[in-house]
C-alpha cells in the first residue's frame, strides 16, 4: 500500500449486501483465505470478535479458510513480529495483499471489504447496506 493512501479499514461500512457478497464469492470460487485473529485473553470483546468472525467465515467462506486465533497474552512474540498494537486485530495473510482490521469486527460489510470482496462501483448491489 502506498504511503499516505487511505486504508480500507479506515472507511465506513462497504455498503455490500449478502447477495452482493455471494456474487463476489462466486467470481473467486477457489481462493483460500488464511486469517489470523489477535485477541487479548477471553474477554467479552475477544469472545465477540471470535464469534462474529467465525460466523462470517462459516457463512461465506465455508471450507475455504484457515483461521488461527492468537492470544497476545499467551504468545506475545507473535504479536510483536506482526507489529500488533491493538486487539482485536484481524490479519488477512492470503490471498495477497495482506490486510488488517483493527478493533470492532461486528460490521460484516467492513470485514468483507477488507478481506477483498468489494463489488465494482455501480454494481447491482453497490449502494445497498448489509
Amino acid at each position: 500500500m502506498a504511503r499516505g493512501s487511505k486504508k480500507p479499514e479506515d472507511s465506513e461500512s462497504s455498503g455490500m449486501t449478502a447477495a452482493g457478497f455471494e456474487e463476489a464469492i462466486a467470481a473467486h470460487p477457489t481462493e483460500r483465505f488464511v486469517l489470523r485473529l489477535y485477541i487479548t485473553g477471553m474477554t467479552a470483546r475477544s469472545q465477540r470478535a471470535v464469534e462474529s468472525l467465525k460466523a462470517l467465515c462459516d457463512q461465506h467462506l465455508s471450507g475455504r479458510y484457515d483461521l488461527e486465533i492468537i492470544d497476545i497474552y499467551q504468545q506475545p512474540m507473535l504479536a510483536k513480529d506482526e507489529q500488533i498494537i491493538a486487539a482485536p486485530t484481524l490479519v488477512k495473510k492470503l490471498p495477497l495483499p495482506l490486510r488488517r482490521v483493527i478493533g470492532d469486527l461486528s460490521d460484516p460489510g467492513r470485514i468483507l471489504a477488507v478481506i477483498g470482496f468489494v463489488l465494482p462501483a455501480g454494481g447491482p448491489h453497490a449502494n445497498q447496506r448489509p
